[in-house]
């Protein structure tokens, strides 16, 4: 005596419909692992090459463009100005700076109290 049960799940699987319903044979799954694996991989190489570029220093920054002729007069002064520091010798634009040994901890904490507290009062409107 044969019993007629469901089919199984293998004839499951291998059924087609009419309604066009069904795998047909084909799997999903490894496609879509491969486009995931991909994806992964250029966003992992592209996060490499900027740190491998800020570690490098980056692209070298071109130098500042020139301004135009008719620019502000004040900026030629400005450029001028600066010409002659750097032409200055390093050594006369030094401050006077006393050595540690000559004045007592007390005298500089009192002189730095006295410098800070100048600064403070030309910072405050009055």
């Amino acid at each position: 005596m044969v019993s007629k049960s469901a089919p199984t799940a293998g004839a499951a699987r291998d059924e087609r419909h009419d309604d066009g319903a069904g795998s047909g044979g084909q799997c999903s799954i490894a496609l879509v692992r491969r486009l995931t694996a991909w994806l992964a991989g250029a966003a992992g190489g592209a996060a490499a090459f900027r740190l491998l570029r800020r570690r490098r220093g980056g692209a070298p920054t071109a130098p500042p463009p020139e301004p135009a002729a008719g620019a502000d007069p004040r900026a030629e002064e400005l450029r001028a100005k600066l010409d002659e520091t750097r032409r200055e010798p390093a050594g006369e634009a030094e401050p006077q700076v006393e050595s540690p040994s000559d004045v007592s901890p007390e005298e500089r904490r009192r002189r730095v109290h006295e410098q800070g507290r100048a600064a403070l009062d030309e910072m405050q409107p009055g």
